[in-house]
């Protein structure tokens, strides 16, 4: 059973984390999706020592996070959650940060089968995981790519259903991940029962 926090919000630390990994997730995809087709140069090399770099950064920030998260509690749900959603959010929660974990770690694997060190923003280097083998190289880059459509489609679904919480229930679900005061929670449609 997760820990709760008597608190309504999320804690600072939290919302910090929250958003600048999400934003470090949306200049990962641009540069994931992208970098493969620059022409071979300095240029190329360095886009993808960048996006090494920024994904040993969320695997960091997501270790930061959880261990938080764990550590600080969450708040309990929004008054009138139905029991399903708040188990289909804590499922949800789960699968995002075993993505976000498994995401980077995928990167890493890939790049120690290929054989390339591995440094993070030119400061140090990485152990490899694995020694140089084409086939594991085959596979990591197979499971790296399928975690990160998988990772898409579930932040997709996430933000879709914060935004559906905030338009249409009219409750604090999104407003309180952001900093206090940017939003407010609507009033949820009276007619609905929420209960169920």
């Amino acid at each position: 059973m997760p820990k709760t926090s008597p608190r309504s919000d999320w804690p600072a630390l939290s919302k910090a984390l929250h958003w600048l990994v999400a934003a470090l997730i949306l200049v990962m995809a641009w540069l994931g999706l992208t970098m493969g087709e620059m022409p071979n140069g300095p240029d190329k090399i360095a886009t993808y020592a960048l996006h090494k770099s920024i994904g040993l950064g969320i695997l960091a920030l997501v270790a930061l996070r959880l261990s938080w998260r764990l550590y600080a509690g969450t708040p309990a749900p929004v008054a009138g959650t139905p029991r399903w959603q708040a188990r289909i959010a804590g499922v949800t929660h789960v699968a995002l940060y075993a993505l976000l974990l498994a995401l980077p770690l995928s990167g890493w694997l890939l790049n120690s089968a290929a054989g390339f060190p591995l440094q993070w923003f030119g400061l140090f280097n990485l152990p490899a995981l694995a020694g140089r083998d084409e086939a594991l190289h085959a596979l990591a880059g197979q499971a790296h790519e399928l975690l990160f459509w998988a990772l898409a489609g579930l932040v997709v679904l996430h933000a879709a259903a914060a935004l559906h919480h905030h338009l249409f229930l009219g409750d604090a679900t999104l407003a309180r991940m952001l900093p206090r005061g940017w939003l407010r929670a609507g009033a949820a449609p009276e007619s609905e029962n929420r209960d169920a």
